[in-house]
């Protein structure tokens, strides 16, 4: 599995970490047009922190206030130059971060530091470098987040500051103090790394590292690297059991909401980041028909979904069964050519493994509907021919997914 992991060990700001991901091999032409959706053209250069060479960004751009409606539409004139999981994902980290910032201050009217076009380009340009290296998970060592007090556009507060305190609390991101005066990690840093975290540190086991690269930022105390460093690493079974790692589960029981309803619901549930969402039929007391909605999610992710669920569903209790381990067997997405009636195209398979053979196959659905309708003939027939072109293409090349 590939996967990419942050070193924060001298914290985390937005624009160190999309240095830190340009370094580390991400799509520079694809970032940099991302950016400039939103400021001028931002500049890269190398730097030097205590005798580490990083890449450092420079937005360039002019202090403002927004509301997060403001930003928002600022984020939505940049559509036509971000990928649609990156503009998502941004506008998520916004999100996060408001709602971090009502909780401190209220129904608070602007954001201030977060709001500027220099905190958007940052969030843009991370969000967009991370879907460009394309990694199967990413993890986040011990953030370090400094010590003394900080002044900002509210005044004078202890270290880390009361927003970024509140977006490490609903993170499950893992930090220490540290012995160096000053701010850190700052509240961008902290709400991307927040919505990158897709996995523990504790769940590595074994790897390679394939790259590394540190972003810096502007201050430059002597004698102490302001990096963090970025890996993308190879993680690698030990060939006798199945990888692990844990999980939430979140369940409610409803017996007052229609179908669509749920399926709706579900829909929203997955868009979010669960891992997965089911609708069990149950019997509930008085013998009235039921179902049991399951949601399963990472850690980090559990807390936003309750809320969700009990927001489309009405329900108002959410059990949540933390830290539920499970084993995954390892997978990977291959192209195969598919043939029917003639016509040709290349269809995704999604193929698990076990102890470096290929036990099952799977056509991606969506892709099999859709050429089924454009052939007018049954799903089932489309999605027999995916995979039996899948297993055919086993037979010809049957390589472990840490071989390719």
């Amino acid at each position: 599995m590939r996967v990419l992991v942050f070193d924060p060990f001298h914290g985390a700001a937005g624009d160190m970490i999309t240095g830190a991901l340009l370094d580390c091999g991400a799509d520079r032409k694809c970032v940099m047009r991302a950016m400039r959706s939103v400021i001028a053209e931002p500049g890269i250069t190398e730097v030097t922190r205590a005798g580490i060479r990083a890449v450092k960004i420079d937005t360039h751009a002019t202090p403002i206030h927004r509301t997060l409606s403001e930003v928002m539409q600022r984020l939505d004139t940049a559509e036509a130059d971000v990928p649609p999981e990156a503009l998502a994902m941004a506008k998520r980290v916004f999100k996060r971060i408001n709602d971090a910032e009502k909780r401190v201050h209220g129904n608070h009217v602007h954001f201030h530091e977060v709001g500027a076009d220099d905190a958007i380009a940052d969030v843009i340009g991370a969000c967009t470098a991370l879907h460009s290296l394309d990694v199967d998970g990413v993890t986040v060592m011990p953030i370090t987040l400094g010590r003394g007090t900080s002044t900002g556009s509210h005044g004078t507060f202890p270290i880390p500051a009361p927003a970024t305190a509140e977006i490490l609390k609903c993170s499950g991101l893992l930090t220490r103090q540290g012995t160096e005066e000053g701010e850190l990690c700052t509240p961008t840093g902290a709400a991307l790394l927040a919505e990158f975290l897709t996995m523990t540190p504790t769940e590595l086991g074994i790897y390679t590292i394939h790259a590394t690269g540190y972003g810096a930022g502007t201050w430059d105390p002597e004698g102490i690297p302001n990096v963090i460093r970025a890996m993308v690493i190879e993680t690698k079974s030990d060939g006798d059991t199945l990888a692990q790692d844990t999980v939430d589960i979140l369940e409610t029981n409803i017996d007052d909401v229609s179908g669509e309803v749920i399926a709706h619901a579900i829909i929203q549930f997955l868009k979010t980041g669960a891992r997965d969402a089911s609708a069990i039929p149950i019997i509930m007391k008085k013998g009235r028909p039921g179902f049991l909605i399951q949601v399963i999610c990472t850690s980090d992710k559990s807390g936003e979904l309750a809320e969700l669920m009990a927001r489309e569903l009405g329900t108002l209790g959410i059990r949540c069964l933390p830290a539920v381990h499970r084993f995954l067997a390892e997978r990977t997405i291959e192209l195969v050519d598919v043939e029917i009636a003639e016509n040709h195209r290349t269809m995704a398979v999604k193929f698990g493994w076990m102890h470096g053979e290929i036990y099952s196959l799977k056509a991606e659905f969506d892709q099999a509907r859709d050429w089924a309708t454009e052939l007018g003939i049954p799903v089932s027939e489309v999605l027999r021919a995916v995979e039996y072109a899948g297993w055919k293409s086993v037979k010809k090349n049957c390589s472990a997914p840490g071989d390719r």
